[in-house]
């Protein structure tokens, strides 16, 4: 048996991300930035273009140390799955690099049951492309998660996801997830070449 879990103080970064743990089914509509239905968002820039509503599965799993977070289509959009990785320093979430000449990717606590993604700091990478991603949870087992897109420096989106938790962990495929019942929960880390006229400058 794996060693127990640490235990975070809490409403730190930690002890929501234990609390997020699991399998969770998302609802998730799209918005103009006045609160009228957007049916797609493909002409916004969005990282994940495509029509709305659409469904996903969430495999968020936490060690209280690394995390792996995998979101799948399972309704409305094409069949993708897309995995983001990261781990905490000093007290902080630290995504792993977005793609070459992205900005640091970092999860904040907002106090219990509430997380921030989003850059530490600003710069030509967030007015090239920035989603920040704010996450409530709302009851047990429910939560809230809601993002604005800024495409070059500029708000042209929100989307809004409400979302549901299936299973208290995601050692498995859950049966909805239209990759099949076999294969692993995670896919590669995601990595995008939206940032990559700036690697050079951020290598330097």
């Amino acid at each position: 048996m794996s060693n127990p879990y640490p235990v975070f103080p809490v409403g730190s970064v930690g002890y929501n991300l234990m609390l997020l743990r699991g399998t969770w089914h998302d609802h998730i509509e799209l918005y103009n930035l006045d609160g009228t239905p957007l049916d797609d968002d493909s002409s916004a820039g969005s990282g994940s273009p495509g029509p709305g509503p659409f469904d996903n599965l969430v495999y968020i799993d936490f060690d209280g140390s690394h995390l792996c977070l995998t979101n799948v289509h399972i309704r409305g959009r094409e069949t993708a799955a897309k995995t983001f990785t990261g781990q905490l320093r000093d007290h902080l979430l630290v995504f792993d690099p977005l793609g070459p000449g992205a900005y640091e990717n970092i999860g904040m606590s907002g106090g219990p049951g509430i997380l921030t993604f989003n850059a530490r700091k600003l710069g030509p990478a967030t007015d090239t492309y920035m989603e920040p991603d704010f996450i409530m949870l709302t009851a047990p087992g429910e939560r809230v998660r809601h993002t604005v897109l800024y495409c070059n420096g500029e708000a042209v989106r929100t989307l809004t996801a409400k979302g549901t938790r299936l299973w208290p962990s995601c050692d498995r495929r859950h049966p909805l997830d239209p990759r099949g019942s076999e294969g692993p929960v995670h896919e590669e880390p995601f990595s995008s070449p939206i940032w990559s006229h700036l690697a050079d400058n951020v290598e330097e």
